[in-house]
């Protein structure tokens, strides 16, 4: 009898050992959740570099696993999937219920991927036991249900995790880790410690003030046994450790191999630092040392900044002056005192053409400009800047008044017809017919314009008249080249012409006077002051090689001519700033410029083709980036390669790749290196000079063509071997008109 029931016992051996395993019970952690019912909470504590440590470390860490089981399905092979996204904040609200834990991104940031270790963890689990025998190999029979874990799994979960695991990728991946790591090198022996609180017990037991120790003193710590003995080969690491810690700073530490990894031999994983366990990253580690000291572009906006409230007073204080000016001098009726006659125009009644500049620069009628001392307009002076004008034929019956006329209640130019207006100067333009009072010879036309309308170019109508004032002009300039007058019907460079007289009327005519103009934020995805001085100006003039100031007001045109308020331009197009990415930026501070453009390119939501002026130093070209495609089209009208630019290119690419990651894109593997760059058939310049003035044109052109893909052959509408000179003058005039419109000068 007692044979037959030791032998029935023999028989049910495995019987006896699942019913102790069933006794044992799962972990569910019943204990957290009657306390939060009670409203308990624990409290948990972080080392310096940002890990968990404390007495209930380990209690959050089984809790965290009883979570990841309850909400994660076994059937989910990789963590970072989205469609996990509202069972992980599951998670984490959870947590927090019932753990004193900040609501911060970094502590959310570490439990998740701690809770993703779990997740694992338990896979394996569920593989190791209930997949495969006692030689770790796959069974061939179908494994029963686990029905002690069936408030974690469903069947139709666990008939789809065997089927994932009995895949034959699977299996051939499986075993080349498990035969990685079934004899390491130096073994882990501490178990469950983690080295976060193996260095919370060493740092309490020697009762040391230091906050952290090194990863090599940590490393070989955890791999010393329950004897105290140190093998003799993770001694010779440490000493190395201890010898290369003495010859290696800080920061090269950071930047390259940390001294274990060197020790070892082994690559450093980004992320990641060896030796201190999960949580612990180089930023967390280090402190940040590398904060470097303010970039020139961090230099620049804070000056920037003092000279716009410098500006801002001086401009206060001369409006003042003017003020105080203008009030005495309307008290005086001598000719000398008065405002109101302006020697840029003939004295007395001269026949004139109005125009005006918004929203498109046209014509909108004739009349006849009274250009006469002390001249008064219904009994009051004329404004600053204003000449008094008689409507006599209006050519555009929307058109209104650039200064409505308070006493008449008149708001359109054709309510106006027969009385005197207001009309500014630069939009007067005096006719080929003769003054009622001929103009004295000393006396020339500085002040005519000329505009390039945002949506299309308008060619001047010249006449011989004003060919011969602007001629005369540029050959009493000095500075600028002679050139052979305009013949009648040729293009007049109006606006230059007035911006120039502007500029020598001004404070700008001194050397280190500068205006300031603002870039909103969604120009180049931060806001910033750009700084233009007399130099950029006299470059535009000169036709000389052009600044980034001219290239980013030249940007802040486009913007605010085809972007603003047109929702499916400002969509589709962006740019880049050249202040923050060009050739010397990118060799001395490659980090902060591949932020900076993977922080751009995610902020887009849609396709986007965004602008890129890029200056290598002595040459201008654009590159027209298109992230979500990954194609960069590359437009240099010096006929070179992007091979050219390495540095360049390496940043792009780098980005792109960053930015791939971000979002998680997934790409076929045989273009995951590969990122399509396309060299346009572009226009090309004939001489050194150029090259900022076809960049500009370019954009311009691409966004007029309103299309994302370039044809690698160029646009049909604007194909040609070259630009012409009249080309490059247009867009010039584009630049001048709108320093006058939006006063940067004045």
């Amino acid at each position: 009898m007692a044979s037959d029931q030791e032998n029935s016992q023999d028989a049910n051996a495995p019987d006896d050992t699942s019913e102790k395993e069933i006794t044992r019970g799962i972990t569910i952690m019943k204990s957290i959740i009657r306390d939060r019912d009670k409203a308990v909470t624990y409290n948990v504590n972080w080392n310096a570099d940002n890990q968990l440590i404390g007495s209930n470390a380990a209690k959050l860490a089984s809790y965290i696993g009883t979570l990841v089981r309850m909400h994660i399905p076994i059937t989910a092979t990789r963590w970072s999937n989205k469609e996990l996204g509202s069972a992980k904040d599951k998670i984490w609200t959870e947590i927090l219920r019932s753990f004193n834990i900040e609501d911060t991104t970094i502590r959310k940031k570490y439990i998740l991927q701690l809770a993703g270790k779990r997740h694992r963890g338990w896979r394996t689990f569920l593989t190791n036991k209930y997949l495969k025998d006692k030689e770790k190999n796959f069974v061939e029979y179908d494994p029963e249900y686990p029905v002690k874990y069936a408030i974690f799994i469903t069947e139709e979960e666990w008939v789809a995790f065997v089927a994932q695991r009995r895949d034959e990728n699977f299996k051939k991946v499986s075993a080349t880790n498990r035969e990685r790591a079934s004899n390491p090198t130096y073994a882990y022996k501490k178990g469950r410690l983690g080295y976060a609180r193996l260095e919370e017990k060493i740092l309490d037991e020697t009762k040391s003030d230091a906050t952290s120790l090194p990863p090599h003193v940590l490393w070989k710590e955890a791999r010393v046994g329950k004897d105290g003995t140190v093998r003799d080969d993770v001694q010779h690491i440490y000493d190395e450790c201890e010898t290369l810690s003495q010859s290696i700073s800080t920061a090269e530490d950071q930047e390259n191999r940390s001294v274990l990894s060197r020790a070892l031999n082994v690559p450093e994983y980004p992320g990641r630092v060896r030796g201190k366990g999960h949580g612990c990253t180089p930023t967390s580690l280090y402190k940040n040392p590398r904060r470097r000291n303010p970039s020139n572009q961090e230099v620049m906006e804070t000056l920037q900044a003092l000279q716009a409230q410098v500006l801002q007073l001086q401009k206060d204080n001369e409006r003042y002056r003017c003020m105080e000016k203008c009030s005495s001098q309307l008290k005086e009726t001598s000719e000398k005192a008065s405002i109101n006659c302006q020697n840029k125009f003939p004295e007395g009644i001269s026949s004139c053409q109005l125009y005006l500049s918004s929203p498109t620069y046209r014509l909108v009628g004739k009349g006849k400009v009274h250009n006469t001392s002390g001249d008064l307009l219904h009994h009051r002076p004329l404004p600053d800047g204003h000449l008094k004008v008689s409507v006599d034929v209006v050519l555009d019956k929307d058109a209104l008044l650039p200064i409505p006329d308070i006493v008449s209640e008149t708001t359109f130019l054709r309510d106006a017809i027969g009385s005197f207006v207001a009309w500014p100067l630069d939009l007067i333009f005096i006719d080929d017919e003769t003054p009622t009072k001929p103009a004295s010879k000393d006396k020339g036309i500085s002040r005519h314009n000329e505009s390039v309308a945002s949506q299309k170019e308008v060619f001047a109508q010249g006449s011989q008249h004003l060919s011969q004032k602007i001629g005369s002009r540029q050959k009493n300039k000095r500075d600028l080249p002679v050139t052979s007058l305009p013949k009648k019907g040729a293009f007049v460079p109006r606006y230059q012409i007035s911006l120039e007289t502007l500029v020598d009327s001004s404070d700008m005519a001194t050397a280190g006077a500068i205006r300031l103009l603002d870039m909103e934020e969604d120009i180049f995805g931060y806001s910033c002051t750009e700084t233009i001085g007399k130099e950029d100006l006299e470059h535009i003039f000169r036709h000389q090689e052009l600044g980034v100031g001219v290239i980013h007001t030249y940007i802040r045109f486009l913007y605010d001519n085809f972007m603003r308020g047109n929702d499916q331009l400002s969509n589709r197009f962006r740019f880049v700033s050249s202040s923050l990415v060009n050739k010397a930026l990118i060799c001395r501070e490659p980090d902060s410029c591949r932020e900076y453009l993977v922080k751009r390119f995610m902020a887009s939501s849609t396709n986007n083709l965004y602008l890129w002026p890029y200056n290598s130093g002595c040459h201008w070209l654009l590159l027209a980036i298109d992230p979500l495609k990954e194609v960069v089209y590359f437009l240099n009208s010096i006929d070179g390669e992007w091979t050219n630019y390495p540095d360049m290119k390496q940043l792009v690419d780098t980005s792109i790749k960053v930015f791939r990651s971000q979002r998680q894109a997934r790409v076929p593997r045989t273009k995951s290196s590969n990122i399509t760059w396309i060299k346009v058939q572009c226009p090309l310049q004939r001489n050194g000079i150029d090259c900022g003035y076809f960049v500009m044109r370019f954009m311009r052109e691409i966004i007029n063509m309103n299309q994302i893909e370039i044809p690698i052959t160029y646009f049909d509408e604007y194909k040609c071997a070259h630009y012409t000179r009249l080309q490059l003058e247009q867009i010039k005039e584009e630049l001048c008109q709108y320093f006058i419109e939006k006063r940067l000068i004045i």
